[in-house]
């Protein structure tokens, strides 16, 4: 029972750092510093998924829920919960690097949109003579 909870919070962390790599640049707009340990995680999943790489929570995983009595899977975190609701059976090269390219273009984005909210709030504090207290 404990192996097989402590492999499900390895997935929920699992999913929380996808989701991190995708989108935790907005932190940026909070707090500057967190882009300085999010840039090292989106380049993290990009590599994992143009080379091909397992992420090292996907054997730990499974080494969990075999030590739980539980036939771990074979295949990486995203192909076993991801794919299947986002694409049919079977990860293959192809669509590795297409969920790298995802993972390149969201984060792309959303460091757009922090410069450009940068961008605005200094052109604010210009105007109006500096941040407000």
């Amino acid at each position: 029972m404990l192996y097989r909870l402590l492999a499900d919070l390895v997935v929920v962390a699992h999913l929380v750092f996808i989701l991190y790599a995708l989108f935790g640049g907005l932190l940026g707009l909070w707090r500057t510093w967190s882009l300085c340990v999010h840039l090292p995680t989106a380049a993290w999943i990009a590599v994992i998924e143009f080379q091909g790489w397992i992420c090292p929570l996907t054997p730990l995983e499974n080494l969990l829920r075999s030590a739980g009595g539980a036939s771990g899977y074979e295949a990486g975190f995203v192909e076993h919960y991801l794919m299947p609701v986002l694409y049919p059976p079977g990860l293959t090269r192809t669509i590795q690097f297409m969920l790298g390219g995802v993972a390149i273009a969201v984060n792309v984005a959303v460091y757009l949109f922090v410069l450009y909210r940068w961008h605005r709030r200094a052109a604010g504090n210009a105007r109006t003579g500096g941040p407000r207290l």
